[in-house]
């Protein structure tokens, strides 16, 4: 038997890894931020388009994500009881407020 038929197997099943794109609605909780997931789904019935929003609660660790920031999410194991995705990336900054001073 050569070396190469020994070495093949059976191709390794690759897991799916499930990824939503969200923006920060809150970071007053330390190490949690709430990210709000807007879609589109379509009626079954009328066949309109209706907005539709998940509210996520999400673990992350550095507290890098602000309020309006564009986050990723993925799933984790339960970090809480309400707490089972983690902010992986911060996708995009929100821009800064502009701050008006009174004379």
């Amino acid at each position: 038997m050569s070396a190469a038929a020994q070495t093949s197997k059976a191709p390794e099943k690759t897991k799916k890894v499930v990824t939503l794109v969200g923006q920060v609605e809150s970071d007053k909780r330390d190490k949690t931020r709430t990210v709000v997931v807007r879609y589109q789904s379509r009626h079954p019935k009328y066949g309109k388009y209706i907005r539709r929003q998940t509210v996520i609660q999400a673990h992350d660790e550095s507290n890098a994500s602000k309020i309006g920031d564009t986050v990723e999410i993925g799933p984790c194991r339960p970090v809480s009881k309400t707490k089972t995705w983690k902010v992986l990336r911060v996708v995009q900054v929100a821009a800064a407020p502009q701050v008006v001073l009174k004379d």
